[in-house]
């Protein structure tokens, strides 16, 4: 594929994202919630999650304003990891950080990145890697604080 073609691409995905998020909306029932602001832009991402009691994402939304980059990014993030394990969502997090700060993965990490992995090119504009990025913090920050709920009140009754 042609540079100006997947530089057309990359403008296409990361609009319909943007003009039409996935997801976006709030979870009445949500096991963890967390809301995170870039304080460089202000960017804020309320991140609700929902999981079963298999610790698999049930259910997953967001509210909040930002870019365009950061707001795709969260619809994106969404779309990946529905249904995915916490430990999965949680690689997935690192996978996303790790490649747009230009670090290599195994292309396998990266294909179950689904959409957000277009947003690898984001390291070329490092003003914009905080937005990119916000929602896989906040994903990995509210999962986190469930684990830690999860140790203090002990494991989860069947």
């Amino acid at each position: 594929m042609g540079l100006s073609k997947l530089n057309s691409l990359y403008r296409e995905v990361i609009l319909d994202h943007s003009d039409h998020p996935h997801h976006k909306h709030p979870l009445a029932d949500s096991t963890s919630n967390i809301t995170l602001k870039n304080p460089t832009c202000g960017d804020v991402i309320n991140l609700d999650i929902k999981l079963d009691d298999h610790d698999r994402i049930a259910d997953i939304g967001f509210t909040g304003d930002g870019c365009t980059i950061s707001q795709s990014s969260a619809s994106m993030m969404t779309d990946a990891v529905m249904g995915k394990s916490k430990e999965q969502a949680l690689h997935m997090a690192k996978t996303f950080s790790d490649m747009v700060m230009g670090k290599q993965h195994p292309q396998k990490d990266l294909d179950e990145l689904e959409d957000a992995a277009i947003l690898s090119s984001v390291m070329q504009f490092p003003a914009r890697i905080k937005c990119a990025t916000l929602s896989w913090w906040a994903l990995q920050r509210a999962l986190m604080r469930e684990e830690d709920q999860d140790q203090k009140t002990g494991p989860k009754e069947d």
